[in-house]
C-alpha cells in the first residue's frame, strides 16, 4: 500500500483510479438503458443487477478514493500554465462530482419510482423513501444525462493525459501509471 511520492501516485491511489475507470466504462457499456419498462423487464434482470452492482462499486470506490487522498496526498504538481492548471482542476472536480452523482441519481430514481436496488446474487436494498414516481422518472433521466457526461469528461481527462505525454513530454501521465508501465514509457 505504498503511498504517493513527490512524483508519483502510490499503488493504492493508482488501483482506485484505474479500477474506477474500468468500472465506469463497464457500467456504461453493460447498462440496460431504455424506458423504465425495458430496464425492469424480467428478461433484463441480470443486466440491471450487474449495472446496479457496478454503479454501487463505483460509488464506494470513489468515496474510499476521496478519503485515501486525504491521508495520502498527491504528488507535487507539474508546473503548468494558469489555464492548464484551472482546466485540470475543473475536470478533476467534475469527475469526482460525477462519480458521486451518477450512482446517487440512479439509486434515488429507482427508489422514488418504487424499485429496490437489486445487486448481483439477488440482494435487494429496499427504498427507505416514499414513492414519487414522476420525481423518480425525472431523476432517472438526469442519471442518463450524467452517465453520458461522465464519459465525455473522462474522455477529455484521458486526452489531456495523452497530450501531456506525447506533446509536452512531461511526467503527468507517468505519475498515475503503474511503475512497470511508466518505466517502459519513459
Amino acid at each position: 500500500m505504498k503511498q504517493s511520492s513527490q512524483t508519483r501516485f502510490g499503488a493504492l491511489a493508482q488501483v482506485f483510479h484505474w479500477l474506477t475507470a474500468a468500472l465506469v466504462l463497464a457500467a456504461f457499456i453493460l447498462g440496460p438503458g431504455g424506458s423504465e419498462q425495458s430496464v425492469y423487464a424480467p428478461g433484463r434482470d441480470f443486466e440491471r443487477q450487474l449495472h446496479e452492482s457496478l454503479g454501487l462499486c463505483v460509488f464506494v470506490l470513489s468515496v474510499l478514493r476521496i478519503l485515501w487522498q486525504k491521508i495520502d496526498g498527491r504528488p507535487t504538481a507539474q508546473p503548468l500554465s494558469r489555464g492548464m492548471e484551472l482546466s485540470a482542476k475543473a475536470v478533476q472536480s467534475a469527475l469526482y462530482l460525477l462519480l458521486l452523482l451518477v450512482p446517487l441519481t440512479a439509486i434515488a430514481g429507482a427508489w422514488l419510482e418504487g424499485h429496490p436496488l437489486t445487486l448481483l446474487g439477488g440482494t435487494l436494498i429496499a427504498s427507505p423513501v416514499a414513492i414519487s414516481h414522476d420525481l423518480g422518472a425525472s431523476i432517472a433521466i438526469i442519471h442518463t444525462w450524467l452517465g453520458d457526461a461522465i464519459l465525455w469528461v473522462a474522455g477529455a481527462h484521458a486526452l489531456a493525459a495523452i497530450y501531456h505525454h506525447v506533446i509536452l513530454k512531461d511526467q503527468v501521465l507517468n505519475a498515475m501509471l503503474p511503475a512497470w508501465i511508466a518505466a517502459r514509457k519513459s
